[in-house]
């Protein structure tokens, strides 16, 4: 396949190009939605040559991929911000608090990551063989973190500690991201603060499901409700 040409894909390195490629491609994603991650139109927001899109990422369907990928490095940063507290009961909710403004912040990629939208008639890339785990290797780093901040809560003392803590992180997983699925279709409407009245209760039952006590583990979820509003603010 003959090499890119132009004045950019010649100064740039292949990682250059690449990086460039996928920050058009997030950036038209939020502005315009999935149906606008074209190889032309990409590779004009990028100022790169359309044949840069098939021979830096291997083609049309790989773009989707590429941006699916960075979506969660940018989860997977998030979460390494939120170092364990004091409170390792409300360190979950925090974690959960984090992904819902970054699902905010741009909600195509969010439906794009998860398998609620994909770029036209393209389908989501699939494991090429048959059985093997489908999940990333960027999927994995970003839900380490979530296995490791349930670890520290197995651990806390508030727990029955008989729990996997993969298990409980697959479950908490579940809650949120069914939280943030729901959210933006609008329905939650009848109810003034969702995230208070929804997601902090929902979120509140699997450590209480796990031992702890009702009113310890609303204040941990309060306390990371209060430190969550407190950086928003900031932002």
């Amino acid at each position: 396949m003959p090499k890119p040409t132009g004045e950019s894909a010649t100064r740039l390195t292949r990682e250059q190009i690449t990086e460039r490629l996928v920050d058009a491609a997030t950036t038209l994603l939020a502005e315009k939605g999935p149906a606008e991650i074209k190889a032309r139109s990409v590779a004009e927001a990028a100022n790169v040559s359309t044949m840069a899109v098939y021979y830096h990422l291997g083609g049309l369907p790989e773009l989707p991929q590429a941006v699916v990928d960075r979506g969660f490095r940018d989860l997977d940063r998030v979460f390494e911000e939120v170092r364990p507290s004091d409170d390792l009961v409300a360190d979950p909710f925090t974690m959960a608090l984090s992904s819902r403004r970054l699902a905010q912040q741009n909600p195509h990629l969010y439906d794009l990551v998860f398998g609620l939208s994909t770029r036209g008639r393209y389908r989501p890339l699939q494991s090429p063989i048959p059985g093997t785990n489908a999940r990333s290797d960027t999927f994995q780093a970003a839900f380490t973190h979530v296995v490791q901040t349930c670890t520290h809560l197995m651990r806390s003392g508030r727990s029955r500690g008989d729990q996997d803590p993969e298990i409980v992180a697959t479950q908490l997983w579940s809650c949120v991201h069914g939280f943030l699925v729901l959210e933006p279709s609008r329905h939650f409407t009848q109810f003034r603060n969702p995230v208070h009245r929804v997601l902090r209760s929902l979120a509140t039952n699997v450590p209480i499901g796990l031992g702890d006590t009702v009113e310890l583990a609303y204040a941990s979820h309060d306390s990371a409700l209060a430190a969550s509003s407190a950086v928003a603010d900031r932002l």
